[in-house]
Order: structure tokens, then C-alpha cells, then sequence
């Protein structure tokens, strides 16, 4: 189990990591997911040794990882542009690592074949690097990584490079690879399609904190707070007033889209400010209303986004005309 217990880092003097705790489990893969400048890859660089925490412990299986080198920690890298070796083939580049621990040669051999057979490359081992397609090479890259038998395996944007396809079944397959393996994984990325596809539990990182960790579907459906809400594009993200408590947990709010009903459990005052996430999908049996006039009409997928003049936006199974009219009735939530 790698377990992280209050990490601090500043860059140029200014906060980079502020109070980071986090475990994984044994064969759990957790996802980073957060913007460019979060702190998500400074963190995998402290966990692989490669740089150090101003302050905090990053232990694994109990034991503090401080005095411990890169190569005697045993973690696997992969990277997004690959750092293959491009003057070496297929089995050179997977045989790398093993060979700067110089193990036998049979070893060797045997370790290579039974990494490219589990990336779906057995075939591929006397083929050069550079002959291969980009999904290809990161399967290598990822062969190169398991063939080290890892304690852990870190995942630093690796698909970024991939055109849509290749993403979606290349991560399929990771997906497999790293549930028939057990090995624990860190897997960072700025995608929230890649983070809810891979990952057993989600942390989401926001200017150097950890602002949401969970499941994916309990993260999607419980975000907690306005960035959260609006970094996942679960909705339109309102301000709005508490204006008054009107039976049990339900209350009376007044915002830009007009007055609301929430059923929340916060304690809240009159006059109070909250946010609130109003969810683009029509629920027809809802009492809250979004209305306006239809500004743009987007098709996604099975349905149409529908954007109004002021901004706010619905997903609709039928196109409106432009510059139609529309009240939609939505489910609302309490962010506090």
C-alpha cells in the first residue's frame, strides 16, 4: 500500500502542494485528474523519487521512502511521449530495465515475452520502435514498465498523444491489464472521460488541493462544491440567496434563473449566498424551471445542447428553432 501523509511542495516561492494525504490499495488504480498546473505530475515525480516533498511522507508497505533511490523503489513510469529508445526494437527496449538489474539472460527473455503477450505484442518483439504506430508504442512502454514486476505503476498523461480512437481502446485494454495484474496504479490526466473510465476512486486536484476524492459515480453524482461542478461539466453552476426554509429539508432560493426549490441538508440563514448545480437534463416531474430563449443548438451524441441567450444550457431529445422559447423543468442541488 503507497500511502502519502501531508505533502507540502512550493515552486518559486509559492505554494505548489498544500496538505496532500492519500492511499492506494492493494491492486486499486486512483486517478489524478485535475487542470494543467494543479500539481498532479509534481506528485508523481515525488512518489518515483525524482523529486523531494518541502515536508510530509510518502511511505509504501509501512516503510518511509525518503532515503530510498528511483531504482530501488520498483515503481513503473509511462509517459506520454513514450521514451522508447528508438535505435533499439521492440524486445531491447521492454528488456531495458532488466538488464540495468542484471538479471540472467533467460530471465530476461522470459519476462519480455510474458509482458508483450499481456499488451497484445508477442509477435512484435524483433520489429523496430520507430515501424510502430503511437498506440503501439505505448503498449511497449507499458510492456517496458510491467516487465520490471512494479510495486506500483504511474501513468504521467499517457494517452494525450492518441488520436480518439486509439484512446478509448487503448484504455480498454489498460484497463484489463491493470485489474488481471493487481498492481496499484496512479494514473494522472486532465480527462475526465479517461479518469471515470479507468479509475476505482477519483482525486480531483485544484490549486494544490485535493478538493474531491471519491468513486467516479459517487464524484459525478455528490460533486460538493462549485469548481468541482463546473470543472466536470455536470451543469449550470448558480449563484443564488437563501430566501427562506419552507418544509422539512427543502428551501426557497432566489437566483439569476429565478426562484428555486433545493432539498438540502446544510444548515443555511436567510439571506445566505449558495451555489447551486442545476442539471441540463429535462426531469419532467421536477417543479424548478430554467427558461429562455434558444440561442445555439449543438447535436452531442443522442441529444441536442441547447445554449439560451443568458448562458445557461439544456440537453434536449428534440431540436428547438433558434430564437424559440423554452422552459425546461431541471433537477437543482445545493452546493453550499
Amino acid at each position: 500500500m503507497l500511502e502519502l501523509r501531508h505533502i507540502y511542495k512550493t515552486y518559486e516561492g509559492k505554494p505548489l502542494l498544500t496538505d496532500i494525504s492519500f492511499t492506494v490499495h492493494s491492486g486499486e488504480t486512483i486517478c489524478l485528474l485535475g487542470a494543467s498546473g494543479s500539481g498532479k505530475s509534481t506528485l508523481l515525480r515525488m512518489i518515483a523519487g525524482l523529486e523531494t516533498p518541502d515536508s510530509g511522507s510518502i511511505l509504501f508497505n509501512g516503510m518511509d521512502l525518503a532515503s530510498t533511490p528511483p531504482h530501488l523503489r520498483d515503481f513503473g513510469l509511462v509517459f506520454q511521449d513514450y521514451a522508447l529508445f528508438p535505435h533499439l526494437n521492440v524486445n531491447e527496449n521492454v528488456a531495458f530495465g532488466l538488464r540495468m538489474r542484471r538479471l540472467p539472460p533467460d530471465e530476461i527473455r522470459e519476462r519480455v515475452a510474458k509482458s508483450l503477450k499481456i499488451v497484445n505484442l508477442g509477435e512484435f518483439g524483433e520489429r523496430r520502435v520507430t515501424d510502430l504506430s503511437g498506440g503501439e508504442q505505448q503498449r511497449v512502454a507499458l510492456a517496458r514498465a510491467l516487465a520490471i514486476r512494479p510495486r506500483l505503476i504511474m501513468f504521467d498523461e499517457p494517452l494525450g498523444a492518441l488520436d480518439r480512437f486509439l484512446r478509448e481502446d487503448l484504455l480498454g485494454e489498460l484497463r484489463k491489464i491493470l485489474h488481471k495484474t493487481q498492481i496499484p496504479a496512479i494514473y494522472v490526466t486532465h480527462d475526465q472521460e479517461e479518469a471515470f473510465t479507468i479509475a476505482d476512486r477519483v482525486l480531483i486536484l485544484h490549486e494544490g488541493r485535493i478538493f474531491r476524492e471519491g468513486t467516479p459515480d459517487d464524484v459525478w453524482a455528490n460533486p460538493q462544491s462549485a469548481y468541482v461542478a463546473r470543472f466536470l461539466g455536470l451543469g449550470n453552476v448558480l449563484e443564488g440567496r437563501i430566501k427562506e426554509k419552507t418544509k422539512g429539508q427543502r428551501w426557497k432560493v432566489e437566483s439569476d434563473a429565478g426562484i428555486l426549490h433545493v432539498e438540502c441538508g446544510h444548515k443555511h440563514q436567510e439571506g445566505e449566498k449558495v451555489h447551486l448545480l442545476a442539471r441540463p437534463f429535462e426531469v419532467r416531474d421536477e417543479a424548478n424551471v430554467i427558461s429562455g430563449t434558444a440561442a445555439d443548438v449543438i447535436f452531442q451524441q443522442d441529444r441536442y445542447k441547447v445554449t439560451f441567450e443568458d448562458g445557461l444550457f439544456v440537453y434536449l431529445d428534440a431540436p428547438p428553432k433558434m430564437g424559440e422559447k423554452l422552459a425546461v423543468r431541471v433537477k437543482v442541488e445545493c452546493l453550499a
